[in-house]
C-alpha cells in the first residue's frame, strides 16, 4: 500500500536530488528519508532511486510514481479539506423525509434556525409517510425520517434497529363543524357520541387508527370521505358533510375555518420522532438536524 507521506517524501528527494536535502525541506533528519524511501520501495516492489554517489537519480517506475504523486497528493489534500469542512459543519448535506404535516409544522423551524447556524449545510426535502419514509431511511434513500407511532400500537419493535430521537407527543382530537350540537363542548367527548355521524377519514394510517378507536368504543364510522390531504379534511368539516378525527399537528398545519376542535375519550396519542441509522447519528451535520428538530418539538408543545 502507497500512503500519502512517503509519496510526499519521493517528490521531496526528486526535486532536491539528496536525503539530505529532502530531510531539511520536509523538517526531518536524512535517516528518516532514508527510511521512508525504504519503505516506499518496499511497498511498491522495485526500486525507485538510483544512488550515485551524494545524489539520487529516479528509476523509471521512480520517474512514473512522481508523475501521478503530484495529482494524488493534490486529490488528498481536497479531501481533506473537504471532511474538515463537513465535520466542522462549514460544509455537508442532509436527506429529510417528512409526513406531511411535520413538513408545515416541524421542519419549517428546525431548518430556519440549521441554516442560521450552520449555512453551509444544505437540507433536501421529500414527503413520505410511515412505514414508506423508514424504508427510504433502511434502504439508503435519507439521512433522517419523521415518523409517528400510535401508542399501544402493534409493532412497536420495528424501530429497534434505528437511533430514535423523541420530538413529541400528539393528541387526537376531534373536528365538528362550527354549528355542531358539540361544538361548544367544555371538556371532552366519548367518541360515541359521534357514532351516528357521517365521517371524513384522513391518511391510511389514520384512518386505520380511526376504524380501531371507534371498534373499541362499540361502532364502525361511516366513512363518507376520505382524503390524504388535511385541509380538504377541514374544509369538508367545515362545510357541514361530516366530522373528522386528526392528530393535533395536522390541525395547526392548516388554517382551520368553520370548525371546531373538540379533546376526546378515549385519549389516543401518537409519538412523534426523527429516525436515522446508527452510523448516521455520528455525522455533525446530521446530529446538528436532529438537535434542531428535537428543539422545533419542544416549542411545539410549550406552545399549545
Amino acid at each position: 500500500m502507497i500512503e500519502a507521506r512517503h509519496l510526499r517524501v519521493l517528490r521531496a528527494v526528486a526535486s532536491t536530488g539528496s536525503f539530505s536535502a529532502a530531510g531539511r525541506e520536509l523538517g526531518c533528519t536524512q535517516p528518516a528519508v532514508s527510511q521512508q524511501m525504504k519503505a516506499l520501495e518496499s511497498s511498491v516492489g522495485t526500486p525507485l532511486l538510483v544512488r550515485t554517489g551524494r545524489e539520487m537519480r529516479l528509476t523509471q517506475a521512480g520517474e512514473a510514481l512522481v508523475r501521478h504523486a503530484a495529482g494524488i497528493i493534490a486529490g488528498l489534500t481536497a479531501a481533506e479539506e473537504e471532511v474538515a469542512a463537513i465535520a466542522g459543519l462549514r460544509a455537508g448535506r442532509v436527506r429529510l423525509v417528512s409526513f406531511p404535516s411535520g413538513s408545515s409544522t416541524l421542519v419549517p423551524t428546525a431548518l430556519a434556525a440549521l441554516r442560521a447556524a450552520h449555512p453551509g449545510t444544505r437540507v433536501f426535502l421529500e414527503e413520505a409517510e410511515p412505514p414508506n419514509s423508514v424504508e427510504l431511511l433502511r434502504e439508503g434513500d435519507c439521512d433522517v425520517a419523521l415518523a409517528f407511532r400510535y401508542e399501544g400500537a402493534a409493532g412497536a419493535e420495528e424501530w429497534d434497529d434505528l437511533v430514535v430521537r423523541p420530538l413529541l407527543t400528539d393528541r387526537l382530537v376531534a373536528l365538528v363543524p362550527d354549528g355542531h350540537r358539540l361544538a361548544r363542548t367544555e371538556g371532552s367527548v366519548a367518541i360515541g357520541e359521534l357514532a351516528r355521524e357521517s365521517w371524513i377519514a384522513g391518511c391510511p394510517r389514520c384512518r386505520g387508527q380511526l376504524v380501531e378507536v371507534c371498534e373499541g368504543a362499540g361502532f364502525s364510522p361511516r366513512i363518507d370521505f376520505a382524503t390524504d390531504d388535511y385541509p380538504a379534511v377541514v374544509g369538508l368539516v367545515g362545510a357541514g358533510l361530516g366530522v373528522a378525527v386528526l392528530p393535533q399537528l395536522a390541525v395547526e398545519s392548516v388554517r382551520p375555518r368553520g370548525v371546531r376542535t373538540v379533546a376526546l375519550e378515549p385519549d389516543v396519542r401518537r409519538e412523534i420522532v426523527a429516525l436515522t441509522l446508527p452510523d448516521l447519528a455520528q455525522v455533525p451535520a446530521v446530529a446538528a438536524t436532529l438537535d434542531e428538530l428535537a428543539r422545533a418539538g419542544a416549542r411545539q408543545s410549550a406552545a399549545r
